[in-house]
C-alpha cells in the first residue's frame, strides 16, 4: 500500500501525482535549506497568497509542508508531474531560447531576474550569467529537466519572490490577465490545495 494518501488528491483534470514524484518531493523537502521557507519581505511571496487556503503558519515545518503542497499542485497543472516536459506548445507569443519553459514546473531562463538568489544558484551549477549565451539557455532547460533537486529549489525560490511567472499562480483579479478560456479559478492552484495533504507532508517530513 502506498504511503501517500492525502497527497494523492486530484488536481483539476490532471489526475494524481505518481508516487515516484512525491518521493522526490519529500526527499528534497527534508534536506532543503531552511532559508527557502523563512519569512521574507516580498509582497509577492507565494506563502502570503496561499495563507488563506493553508495557513495560518504554525511552524517552519508547516511552511515547508505548505510549499511542497504548492509545488505538488503546480506541477500537476504545468506538466502532469512530468520532469522532462518541454516548451509550452499553446504559447501565443514567439518562442525564444530564454523564454522556453522546461521541466515539471515549466520555468524558463528569463525568470532568473525575479529573485535575487536565482542567479547565484545557476552560477553554482555552471551557468555564467554575465556571459549569457544560447548555450546557457539550453543548459538551463536541461538542468530543469534532469537535475531534480535543482529544479525544486529553483521554483521554490522563484515563488518566494514572484508569482506571475506561472499562470496557475495568478489569483483573484490577477486572472483577468490570463487568456479568457483559462481565467476561471479552477484553472489556478488555489481550489486544489489541500490542508489534509499539507498535514500528510508534515508527517512525511519528520
Amino acid at each position: 500500500m502506498s504511503r501517500f494518501q492525502q497527497t494523492k488528491c486530484p488536481v483539476f483534470n490532471r489526475g494524481v501525482p505518481p508516487d515516484a514524484f512525491l518521493e522526490e518531493l519529500v526527499a528534497w523537502g527534508k534536506t532543503a535549506l531552511e532559508e527557502i521557507f523563512a519569512v521574507n519581505a516580498s509582497t509577492t511571496d507565494i506563502m502570503g497568497k496561499v495563507r488563506p487556503e493553508l495557513g495560518p503558519w504554525e511552524s517552519v515545518l508547516h511552511r515547508r509542508a505548505a510549499m511542497l503542497e504548492v509545488m505538488r499542485v503546480l506541477a500537476g497543472f504545468e506538466s502532469s508531474w512530468d520532469w522532462k516536459e518541454g516548451v509550452d506548445t499553446s504559447r501565443l507569443g514567439k518562442d525564444t531560447p530564454a523564454n522556453s519553459e522546461a521541466g515539471a514546473w515549466q520555468v524558463s531562463y528569463d525568470s532568473r531576474d525575479k529573485s535575487p538568489d536565482l542567479k547565484p544558484l545557476l552560477v553554482a551549477h555552471g551557468i555564467i550569467d554575465d556571459a549569457h549565451s544560447i548555450e546557457d539557455d539550453m543548459k538551463f532547460q536541461r538542468l530543469m529537466k534532469f537535475d531534480h533537486p535543482l529544479a525544486m529549489e529553483y521554483v521554490a525560490r522563484l515563488m518566494r519572490h514572484h508569482t506571475k511567472h506561472n499562470g496557475p499562480l495568478y489569483k483573484g483579479e490577477e486572472r483577468a490577465a490570463i487568456r479568457s478560456s483559462l481565467r476561471g479559478p479552477e484553472h489556478s492552484i488555489y481550489p486544489w490545495l489541500s490542508r489534509d495533504s499539507v498535514a500528510e507532508f508534515m508527517q512525511l517530513l519528520v
